[in-house]
C-alpha cells in the first residue's frame, strides 16, 4: 500500500504515522508513505493557498489550483488515476467494511482540507470518495487521514504480526469483541472469569461468542440489526436480555 498525503502539515502525518504498527510497517517497506506539502504547489507570493470565499463569509477556502498540481503530480509519479479521499464531515462514515474496501487499492492518495474547507471544483474535477470519521468539526483532515491509515494499514497482508493479529477484533461480523483479561488471576478482588482458565477450547469460544453479543446488545444495538447472527445467537439473546 502507498499513501500519499496532502496537507498543509506533512510533519503531523510523519509524526503519526512512523510509530507504533504502523511505523515498523514503513520501516519494513509493507507501507509507503509519501507526506506531500500542498504549500509546494502554491504559485502565489509565500506559497498561500487559500483566499476569501465567493459570496461573502467567515474564514478562507483552499484554493484549486495548488491541490489539482499536486493530485496530477501524483497521476504522473505512478503512471495512472488513484483513488483520491477527501477527508470532510460531509462524506460517508468511515467504517471497517469501507476500511477493508480500500486497503484493496495499490495507492491511496488522502486529502487534508483545512480553514473552511476546499474549492468545490477540486471535489468536482478530482475526489472520488469523501469519507468523515464521525459527525463533529475539527480543526484539519490531518487527523481523520491518519485515523483510515491506521485501520486500512490493518487490513494490508504483513503488516500484522500473530501477536497484533485482528481476526477477533470489534465489528468483525459487525459483533464487539469479548472481554480480555490478562495476569494477576486476581486482582484487588476482581478475578479472571473462570471459564478461561478451563483449558477447554470449545467452552471458551462458546462464552467469548456470548460475551460479544451481550457487549454489543448493550453498548451497540445498532450493529445487531446487521450483524450474522445464528439461530444460537438469537435464542441466546431473547433469552438472556428477556431475564
Amino acid at each position: 500500500m502507498n499513501y500519499y498525503v496532502l496537507s498543509l502539515f506533512p510533519e503531523m502525518i510523519e509524526a503519526g504515522m512512523k510509530t507504533s504498527i504502523t511505523g515498523r510497517a514503513i520501516e519494513q517497506g509493507i507501507i509507503n508513505l509519501y507526506s506531500i506539502n500542498i504549500r509546494d504547489y502554491s504559485k502565489r507570493k509565500h506559497n498561500q493557498v487559500d483566499d476569501y470565499p465567493y459570496g461573502g463569509g467567515a474564514g478562507m477556502v483552499m484554493q484549486a489550483e495548488p491541490i489539482c498540481l499536486a493530485c496530477e503530480d501524483i497521476r504522473n509519479r505512478i503512471g495512472r488515476s488513484p483513488r483520491i479521499v477527501y477527508m470532510t464531515p460531509q462524506g460517508r462514515v468511515f467504517n471497517q467494511n469501507i476500511a477493508k474496501e480500500l486497503a484493496k487499492e495499490e495507492e491511496l492518495v488522502l486529502l487534508c482540507g483545512h480553514y473552511e474547507g476546499i474549492d468545490e471544483r477540486v471535489i468536482e474535477k478530482e475526489v472520488t470518495d469523501c469519507i468523515s470519521i464521525g459527525d463533529y468539526v475539527l480543526t484539519g483532515g490531518e487527523l481523520p487521514a491518519m485515523v483510515v491509515m491506521d485501520a486500512v494499514s490493518r487490513m494490508v497482508p504483513g503488516v500484522l504480526t500473530n501477536e497484533d493479529s485482528g481476526a477477533d477484533e470489534s465489528f468483525e461480523g459487525d459483533l464487539l469483541e469479548y472481554p480480555q483479561y490478562t495476569r494477576p488471576q486476581e486482582y484487588e478482588g476482581m478475578s479472571v472469569p473462570e471459564i478461561l482458565l478451563s483449558g477447554h477450547h470449545a467452552n471458551i469460544e462458546k462464552w467469548r461468542r456470548e460475551q460479544s453479543l451481550l457487549r454489543t446488545a448493550k453498548w451497540r444495538p445498532d450493529l445487531l440489526e446487521k450483524a450474522e447472527l445464528s439461530k444460537k445467537d438469537i435464542e441466546f439473546l431473547k433469552k438472556t436480555l428477556a431475564e
